[in-house]
């Protein structure tokens, strides 16, 4: 695996291992599965689902609730987080960054969630392309919003973390996208809280 920016390089190594341990209750998994299922139901058919920048895979488990029927695929860059990934029964599983094209049939949902926004703002285009390239029909997006760029201070690390419109930068590059809904998470919500991400479904259109 080639790491080609200092951002992946922070999240293959001790940084995206210390990540893990945050990020694995219980409630954690509750939350996403809620948020999924607000998205799934505006979307049909699907059966087959790509997410870039998986960590342990807790976001497809909350798919596989809801599309128990479906194939998952997932890339991770953390090597300790793609072991726990690929014990997902079903799954297929790289430990690659996502940059790197993958050899696999496009799927009917490609997303990432709260992984744009910690990527070299340089290198978004190629992440773009991966995220359009996946899918054959749905593509998903679920960042921090922000309608300019903005760069925040990430647990003290600087050039980690950058807000700004992801979803429609791709609607702008990609004209075939057009937006199907969006959604707000918020951190205090009484039933699922979770971390204040914006999420947009897009879907190919000719």
């Amino acid at each position: 695996m080639t790491q080609i920016t200092a951002q992946e390089e922070f999240w293959a190594g001790e940084f995206g291992d210390n990540y893990i341990e945050r990020n694995q209750s219980q409630d954690v998994l509750a939350a996403k599965t809620a948020m999924f299922a607000r998205i799934v139901r505006r979307c049909s058919n699907v059966r087959s689902v790509r997410e870039l920048g998986a960590n342990i895979g807790l976001n497809i488990l909350a798919l596989k609730t809801l599309l128990p029927d479906a194939a998952f695929q997932a890339i991770e860059i953390n090597s300790l987080a793609f072991e726990r990934l690929a014990t997902i029964p079903g799954i297929a599983a790289s430990n690659t960054t996502l940059f790197e094209p993958v050899g696999w049939s496009s799927v009917d949902l490609a997303f990432t969630a709260g992984v744009l926004i910690h990527l070299n703002p340089d290198m978004l285009p190629v992440a773009y392309e991966r995220l359009h390239e996946a899918s054959n029909r749905y593509v998903l997006v679920a960042e921090y919003y922000n309608p300019s760029v903005v760069e925040i201070s990430y647990r003290g690390h600087s050039g980690r973390l950058w807000k700004r419109d992801f979803a429609g930068e791709m609607m702008d590059k990609y004209p075939d996208l057009k937006l199907v809904d969006y959604g707000f998470i918020y951190h205090r919500d009484p039933a699922f809280p979770a971390d204040d991400l914006t999420w947009f479904l897009m879907e190919k259109r000719a």
